[in-house]
């Protein structure tokens, strides 16, 4: 009797399992969550001056890649993004599925104020985090380790920008790390 139970029991099992997945699994083609009310950036929270930016047209999206941990797995996650809409007013959750977890922090707001060390001055190094004082909720990207950033709401999509100035309001960075409290 164990030795049938045990030729059934398996493949039941990955039956199971392959449902469930199916059931968490996004459906393709569906609506991003709506973003949080106060967390749209508007024309006033970029400053054009700062540098330049760069978004790519939809269908020359490449296939997202696991987020690894790593600070160069993060900025690759952003430039694999590159071109999304899918994180518009969405920021904290953008960077924190870089690093390749989600919900650590509500808002950038609450991560900048809840991560250390920070600093204020200083090119931030590859994959560390940015901050900026804008909307109710701030705003956050990632570092690309020569004076600019990759963020959510630019130009409207994930993009790149070459300078943290990019938004008004700078705050500073922190060190690259696996967000967590």
């Amino acid at each position: 009797m164990r030795t049938i139970l045990a030729k059934v029991a398996k493949p039941a099992s990955v039956a199971a399992l392959a449902i469930a997945a199916l059931a968490v699994a996004p459906v393709a083609g569906a609506a991003p969550a709506a973003p949080e009310a106060g967390a749209t950036i508007t024309a006033a929270d970029i400053n054009p001056a700062a540098g330049t930016f760069t978004t790519v047209p939809e269908g020359d999206l490449s296939i997202q890649g696991a987020a690894d941990g790593t600070p160069a797995g993060a900025v690759q996650w952003f430039k694999n993004k590159a071109g999304s809409t899918a994180y518009q007013g969405l920021c904290e959750k953008a960077v924190e599925n870089a690093y390749g977890t989600t919900g650590v922090w509500a808002s950038a707001n609450a991560h900048w104020n809840g991560a250390s060390p920070k600093h204020t001055t200083g090119t931030p190094p590859k994959g560390s985090f940015v901050y900026w004082n804008i909307s109710q909720w701030g705003h956050v990207g990632i570092a690309d380790g020569s004076g600019g950033i990759y963020a959510s709401s630019i130009g409207g999509k994930i993009g790149h920008a070459s300078s943290v100035n990019y938004f008004n309001n700078y705050r500073g960075w922190t060190p690259a790390a696996v967000p967590h409290r």
